[in-house]
């Protein structure tokens, strides 16, 4: 067979270009891979048990925090870091997730140092949902934002009665928490204050990084301010319904952990805020649980 003359000029570009693409794609295709492999190693187990849930008196000055309660919990896992803004864009690069949150794009240009790869993701509830939705289907695992019950018992080391999610229950800035307002302190210098990298103060007793003082984070949970009035005991998971954001014109979502923005008496392991799930706080952040 006959190769005219142009094809046989052309071939060579042809077989160039198909191989960079297949490399990329490769390539893209193992950076997913290594991803999902880091978030799912990163898991830690926790075995469940019964703990007494919320404040027991004198640790929050929200009434939203009162009264403890007992709650029982299957085992389940949870991840140890929270989830940094390069896997997240990498999830959005392999899924084609579509953001959800309300300003996004304008908080990336306008604070970009707040988006930097290694800092933990500020997105919104229903993105961090997607994330742990999208990694369950890629493990085979049943992964999604931890129950706010799941990740108070994982803060205090299966439900300890301890007050401070850090290595030794107590808090000492810039030793076992971040205080990111003190330019001696944080690692990251910014007219704005943001959080660390995860993973730069010692964990709790658990293996749990960052559980109290860098960022808030996204729980599964519906927020209502008298929903421990009425929890369920075994494995709860929240009202039905979410307390209204008429700003956002959604419902609210309950956050947990102090954030590197917040004052320090606010760092205690039972306080509780809140957020339209559709708002991505610069403040906040996310983890996964495997159930």
């Amino acid at each position: 067979m006959r190769i005219s003359r142009h094809f046989r000029e052309f071939l060579p570009v042809a077989l160039i270009t198909s191989t960079t693409l297949a490399g990329c794609s490769e390539y893209s295709d193992s950076k997913e891979d290594d991803m999902v492999h880091r978030q799912m190693e990163a898991m830690v187990f926790v075995e469940g048990g019964a703990f007494m849930m919320g404040n027991p008196g004198g640790w929050a000055m929200g009434a939203d925090t009162i009264p403890a309660h007992e709650v029982v919990l299957d085992d389940f896992h949870i991840q140890k870091y929270e989830v940094t803004q390069a896997d997240f864009e990498t999830f959005l690069a392999a899924s084609g997730h579509n953001i959800e949150a309300n300003r996004y794009e304008v908080n990336k240009e306008r604070y970009p140092e707040r988006f930097s790869d290694d800092l933990p993701a500020a997105v919104s509830w229903l993105d961090a949902k997607a994330f742990c939705r999208w990694l369950g289907e890629q493990s085979g695992r049943l992964v999604d934002l931890p129950t706010e019950a799941q990740w108070e018992y994982a803060a205090r080391s299966r439900g300890q009665t301890v007050r401070h999610a850090t290595n030794n229950g107590a808090i000492e800035p810039g030793r076992n928490i971040n205080r990111a307002n003190d330019p001696a302190i944080s690692s990251h210098k910014s007219n704005h204050r943001i959080p660390e990298p995860p993973g730069q103060y010692p964990p709790n007793p658990l293996g749990l990084y960052d559980m109290s003082g860098n960022v808030s984070e996204w729980v599964n949970d519906y927020y209502q301010p008298d929903y421990y009035q009425y929890s369920e005991i075994v494995n709860p998971k929240g009202p039905e319904t979410g307390e209204h954001s008429s700003f956002f014109d959604a419902p609210r979502r309950v956050m947990r952990g102090a954030n590197f923005e917040g004052p320090i008496i606010n760092s205690s392991a039972v306080v509780r805020l809140k957020a339209a799930q559709s708002a991505a706080p610069l403040y906040g952040g996310f983890r996964c649980a495997d159930n």
